[in-house]
């Protein structure tokens, strides 16, 4: 019997987070905060959630955060 098994994306959420500042070029409004998660899958049929992560980029100097790197405004904004 082949079992067909594995990982794969969820959705991916987007959520703009409009009154905070970028903490490196300083511009307010220009962080997206996008949220993605991945699947473990038997047959093509997600059973459980296994990881999210969320990164936070600005669209004005192009610098991206990681998880381990938000300030508590940008923890707030998310609603984590």
């Amino acid at each position: 019997m082949i079992l067909f098994l594995g990982t794969k994306p969820g959705k991916t959420t987007s959520l703009a987070l409009q009154n905070i500042d970028c903490p490196y070029c300083k511009n307010r409004g220009t962080l997206m905060a996008v949220t993605s998660t991945t699947y473990f899958h038997l047959f093509w049929i997600s059973l459980f959630r296994v990881g999210t992560s969320t990164t936070i980029s600005c669209s004005h100097c192009k610098k991206s955060y990681f998880e381990e790197e938000f300030t508590e405004e940008m923890q707030q904004g998310i609603g984590s």
